[in-house]
């Protein structure tokens, strides 16, 4: 059945049972925040265990994204959707009962190598299912507003359960969530393929992978055996020489895993960039102020989610208001009110301390669900304007791509830049040695206001325009507007 034959009520099912899927993956991004300080506790690991507890996950899934969304275009999206599902499925059992930090990291491999099949299909999915423009944008922007709100309501889930059934339990509300959408996936949502899907390119896989790798690696174990070391400057090199290498590669393939001309095109590179800062702020501010509540202010897991319920909150309310925004307005407007807020949220963090008031971090929260929940909608609609429809998942590839190698670089960067500047006991300095993480997070908060200014005016434009024509798909999908 083909999209123009399915009812509109069809058509929400479908994008509903895709959102649903999305969910529980976005949710298991930042559930894990909270019960950082039980797993710390109960498998012995320090901060650099707790943020490859993280980085595994997100790391993973940064590095399959793109292959993931190819491989549903070649052998079938549905079909590929349901295989990421029970794998993800599986590893959550697994990560359940993980007797140890070592299976615990591994496990969460599994599950991001599932979850890797879930997020840029089903954005495919929904991008061929609703192939009327203005209807697609209100579906994108549900389907931003959901990745925004999953990832900020994390802190609270997580809360809730490790207060009522211990850590375990953050992994075990994905089992039947997963079934159930497995089930509705066979019933409801139908095949479909690209016409003509990209060859695989594991010589560009494996060059992502490794640049990945390498550098997050160097970025967490930096503190621990010091920066100038032999070993984690041989980490960096390689990310670099990776990256050099993927560079020269690339463009010299017919089918490359990352066409490089998708980067002629102004708000697509600036979606990219703005992913990246905004995600990094995010997976940066979960670690650090989940340390910061447990650890230095002694609040209970329940407490310490219940903290950040206004930031949920916010980005529950600006999610799907951004998605209306850019469907009426363009990006420009949601973006500046995401760099502002995470900026001025960032500020204030700077002046931490181990006793500051409850009213300044709910303030500061409120500020930072509000610029995140901006910002989603507008990095999806701008990464999609302009691509090819037929190669939708590569398309939603590139933006969840972003987006993780954003959150793994915020938890490695701004929580051992923490860690780098702590000395003395862990309860009395923590807070002082956070004020560097929050002037990286406030540095990419503003980023992410200059970043909107450039790529939402007219010349912008013309290069999505442009780059549009270029894979003669001007006429089947004009970009959608980009500013007001």
């Amino acid at each position: 059945m083909g999209p123009a034959e399915l009812t509109h009520r069809r058509r929400l099912l479908v994008l509903a049972i895709c959102c649903m899927s999305l969910f529980i993956v976005g949710l298991d991004v930042t559930v894990v925040n909270v019960a950082l300080p039980s797993i710390g506790r109960e498998l012995h690991a320090g901060v650099s265990g707790l943020q490859w507890t993280l980085d595994a996950y997100t790391l993973v899934l940064a590095s399959l994204l793109m292959l993931s969304g190819s491989t549903a275009d070649r052998v079938g999206r549905r079909r590929t959707f349901q295989t990421g599902l029970a794998i993800f499925t599986l590893g959550s059992l697994l990560c359940s009962l993980a007797p140890g930090l070592g299976w615990l990291v591994a496990f969460r491999i599994l599950q991001a190598i599932g979850g890797s099949m879930l997020n840029p299909v089903a954005m495919s999915i929904i991008t061929n299912t609703f192939i009327e423009p203005r209807e697609r944008a209100k579906a994108i922007g549900i389907w931003g507003g959901v990745i925004g709100l999953s990832m900020a309501l994390g802190p609270v889930v997580g809360g809730l359960l490790v207060e009522s059934v211990g850590w375990r339990g953050i992994f075990w509300v994905n089992i039947p969530v997963g079934i159930a959408a497995i089930v509705l996936t066979a019933l409801f949502v139908p095949e479909s393929r690209a016409p003509r899907a990209r060859r695989l390119d594991p010589v560009g896989q494996i060059l992502v992978i490794v640049m990945l790798a390498a550098l997050v690696y160097g970025l967490i174990e930096g503190p621990g055996h010091g920066w100038t070391s032999a070993g984690i400057l041989a980490c960096f090199a390689v990310s670099a020489a990776a990256l050099l290498a993927l560079v020269w590669y690339e463009p010299r393939r017919e089918e490359p895993l990352i066409d490089v001309r998708f980067f002629r095109s102004a708000p697509f590179s600036g979606a990219v960039a703005i992913a990246i800062c905004s995600f990094a702020c995010l997976g940066g501010f979960l670690l650090v102020n989940t340390l910061y509540l447990q650890n230095v202010r002694g609040f209970s897991p329940l407490l310490a989610g219940l903290y950040t319920l206004p930031m949920a909150a916010m980005t529950g309310i600006c999610s799907p208001l951004s998605g209306r925004l850019v469907a009426s307005r363009g990006t420009r407007l949601p973006l500046m009110v995401a760099g502002l807020s995470i900026t001025a949220a960032g500020l204030m963090l700077t002046q931490l301390s181990s006793t500051t008031a409850t009213a300044f971090l709910v303030v500061s929260y409120l500020l930072f669900g509000l610029g995140f929940g901006m910002v989603n909608a507008p990095i999806t609609n701008s990464t999609v304007s302009g691509m090819p429809r037929a190669q939708a998942g590569v398309a939603a590839g590139v933006a969840s791509t972003s987006r993780q190698i954003g959150s793994s670089l915020g938890v490695a960067v701004i929580g051992s830049a923490t860690i780098s500047a702590l000395h003395g006991p862990f309860t009395a300095n923590f807070a002082t040695a956070s004020h560097v993480g929050w002037w990286i997070l406030t540095g990419c908060g503003f980023l992410v206001l200059v970043l909107a200014l450039i790529v939402s005016g007219p010349w912008a434009r013309g290069t999505a325009l442009r780059t549009a024509e270029q894979f003669g798909q001007a006429d089947e999908q004009q970009p959608v507007p980009v500013s007001g």
